[in-house]
């Protein structure tokens, strides 16, 4: 495998870190913090964390790709903390403490995934190329 600079190894335990900190934040904050006052805190915390649990085998390992996917996740909780930034005032500061974190594990994952794809000689397809090759298999497919 192709060692990372230590530029890339910089990126990458930024994200670790975010992205760790994160699982870390949404549980305490459901379990401890600010509990659900009808449910069981401990279930909601690990059904909270549940989808971070996803990509971090990938993470841990440093792979670009899963880096790259695991915004998709991260989302979820984008929007999340906008959401109770906007309607609820008792949580605002838990909210915008989950905004920072996973802002900062959105970019991180990406300035990651985007240095260690080069240094790997990794290479996406620009969506016209992709559209470009599926129409032409397309084209060849149907009897003229």
């Amino acid at each position: 495998m192709t060692p990372m600079s230590s530029n890339t190894k910089n990126l990458r335990y930024f994200a670790l870190i975010a992205n760790l900190s994160l699982i870390l934040w949404v549980g305490l904050w459901q379990s401890t913090i600010s509990p659900h006052p009808h449910l069981n805190n401990y279930v909601i915390a690990v059904m909270w964390i549940i989808p971070m649990l996803l990509p971090l085998k990938g993470i841990l390992e440093g792979k670009p790709y899963t880096h790259a996917w695991a915004n998709f996740i991260l989302m979820f909780y984008f929007l999340h903390a906008l959401t109770i930034l906007w309607v609820d005032d008792g949580e605002r500061w838990l909210a915008l403490v989950e905004l920072v974190i996973t802002f900062s594990a959105f970019v991180a994952n990406i300035l990651f995934a985007r240095v260690r794809a080069k240094e790997l000689g990794i290479k996406l397809k620009r969506l016209s190329q992709v559209e470009r090759e599926e129409r032409e298999a397309h084209d060849t497919k149907e009897p003229k």
